[in-house]
């Protein structure tokens, strides 16, 4: 089994059942997951591709490809050939099995990310090493480094002159450069750029990989939407891998990502929920005691009370909040816990009332 960690979410359970014994039941502020209604529109779109008795394209239809070419240049400066695009069925499969359908021996990520980076060059067989520090490297070839840009789960944004210095770095050895830039269309007091724009990588996109959802900006992590893009190289060499494997995205959720990344208004809407969620949770947070930290962009607000995270955790729960220990995101989160912004407006002042 590739020596997997055990999955580190069952650990949570104990918390979570003390939690739900409050008198005003839990508010659940781990995970993280979308808890606001799939845009009307998306819907619309889903149900009106329902009828759908072939196989779909691995590839994508060629309108869903231009939307998200479309969207990547309409909101984020990012511009990209449509056929450059390839849909993933999620974003978390593809972080998953990247390094095995690279090839790779060698992964790099960051010292506090996401499991899966880890989990994924486990299922490789390739050796994972988290760092922050490219530079320290030295002269070693590395086949994949993943960048995370807002960090999940600091909320940590990495600004262009930081990640020019990656791409620079990953260049010179014939290092793929991988940017999971998921959260990149919500930045707070700082704005996200991404590894693909011109300010970064110059103009070319060899070498490099963007990677993203629609989970959080359209609600949609239960319909499994998200794409890639990037150098046309590795994309057209991981469309035939995917192809080989059967990964196909329903036609249906095709139609219904199309309909999302075509549509900015419901994305601003949903923007301005987590916004005045995150107002009022941040400052009721830190007058009970928690720092937070970095947390300039995304769902989560990285905070530390000076305890270990498991005793954070603990805290929490007997008020009725459960919230991750950031030592799921590695050693480093040891004194932190990820709180996220995703409950809905009930819970968000529910969660207020037991700080206070």
């Amino acid at each position: 089994m590739k020596n997997l960690p055990d999955f580190p979410w069952d650990r949570l359970e104990p918390y979570k059942d003390r939690a739900a014994a409050h008198p005003d039941g839990i508010v659940d502020l781990s995970i993280g997951t979308p808890v606001d209604p799939v845009p009307p529109l998306v819907r619309q779109a889903l149900a009106g591709a329902a009828d759908s008795p072939g196989y779909p394209y691995t590839h994508g239809t060629k309108e869903l490809r231009e939307a998200a070419a479309g969207w990547l240049a309409r909101r984020h400066g990012v511009h990209v050939g449509q056929a450059d695009v390839l849909p993933l069925i999620g974003s978390k499969e593809f972080v998953g099995w990247l390094p095995t359908y690279l090839g790779a021996r060698s992964v790099v990520f960051p010292e506090l990310a996401y499991p899966t980076y880890d989990v994924g060059a486990r299922l490789a067989g390739a050796e994972a090493r988290p760092a922050d520090g490219l530079l320290a490297l030295g002269p070693e070839h590395v086949d994949l480094v993943w960048v995370n840009s807002p960090g999940n789960p600091t909320g940590r944004v990495l600004p262009a002159e930081h990640l020019r210095k990656v791409v620079s770095w990953a260049r010179e050895r014939g290092t793929i450069v991988a940017s999971d830039e998921c959260y990149i269309g919500l930045g707070w007091e700082e704005e996200p750029v991404s590894v693909l724009h011109p300010d970064v990588c110059g103009g070319s996109h060899e070498g490099l990989l963007a990677v993203h959802s629609l989970s959080k900006r359209s609600n949609l992590a239960g319909y499994r939407a998200g794409f890639v893009t990037g150098d046309p190289v590795l994309v057209k060499r991981l469309l035939e891998i995917r192809k080989h494997a059967g990964m196909l995205m329903p036609a249906p959720v095709q139609a219904a990502m199309r309909a999302a990344l075509d549509d900015d208004a419901h994305a601003d809407a949903q923007r301005e929920l987590y916004a005045a969620r995150r107002a009022l949770l941040r400052p009721a947070l830190e007058a009970a005691g928690w720092r937070v930290d970095h947390s300039t962009a995304g769902l989560y607000l990285w905070a530390s009370n000076g305890e270990s995270s498991w005793d954070q955790v603990q805290r929490l729960a007997e008020t009725g909040i459960l919230v991750a220990p950031g030592e799921f995101y590695g050693a480093a989160g040891g004194r932190h816990i990820r709180v996220a912004i995703t409950a809905t407006d009930e819970r968000i002042s529910a969660a207020v009332r037991r700080l206070q």
